[in-house]
């Protein structure tokens, strides 16, 4: 196995030690004594994760590391990461969780993509999915939106406004976390229409 491949597998066996912390740390904050090593475990770890998507890359092209379980590994290890932090975010009872719209989003989102990819390769015949710029800057909002929820203490932003006569509570963190969720929108948008138009060139009508 290649180094950047073992940095690949690495990154996936700290998805569930970064989830096991940050429910922990969620646990102990709901029953009022909450852990702050578990939070900063989680965090450090979440953290050294998600450096590790980039070194693994800049290992494989450094190095001539390309492989083909690279290619199948690095995908999971990427989406697997955000999605068990998003998830994670959304019921842990740290200071800020994620919307349920948010987290129901990207998980349809990335169930659309494989779906609609194994329908195309099993009707068209072999598919390549290249990432869409709007689809790498969804992705890069929902890990810049992860790590403020992991690191920015929400409840200090927290502010309850009148809004036409009814108190909506309002968070600095709800702004990452919409531009994430406006960008994947729209690229689960992209991708669907990109699918469409492979599947028509396929001699396919719908």
């Amino acid at each position: 196995m290649t180094t950047a491949n073992k940095i690949t597998v690495t990154r996936i066996l700290l998805i569930p030690v970064f989830v096991m912390m940050a429910i922990y740390y969620g646990r102990g904050r709901q029953a009022g004594h909450p852990r702050d090593w578990q939070r900063i475990v989680a965090v450090f770890v979440f953290l050294t994760a998600a450096v590790s998507d980039g070194l693994d890359g800049y290992v494989a092209r450094r190095y001539n590391q390309r492989s083909r379980l690279g290619v199948v590994l690095d995908p999971i290890a990427d989406k697997g990461l955000l999605l068990a932090a998003i998830i994670t975010l959304s019921f842990s009872n740290w200071t800020y969780e994620f919307p349920l719209w948010f987290a129901v989003l990207v998980i349809t989102r990335d169930a659309v993509i494989v779906i609609g990819t194994a329908l195309l390769h099993y009707l068209v015949g072999e598919v390549q999915v290249k990432p869409s710029w709007m689809g790498k800057t969804a992705t890069a909002l929902q890990m810049v939106a992860v790590s403020m929820v992991l690191v920015v203490p929400g409840s200090l932003f927290a502010r309850t406004v009148q809004v036409l006569g009814q108190s909506v509570e309002i968070n600095i963190l709800d702004i990452p976390v919409t531009l994430a969720g406006i960008f994947t929108l729209i690229s689960g948008i992209g991708y669907v229409m990109t699918g469409i138009r492979k599947f028509q060139t396929g001699g396919h009508a719908y």
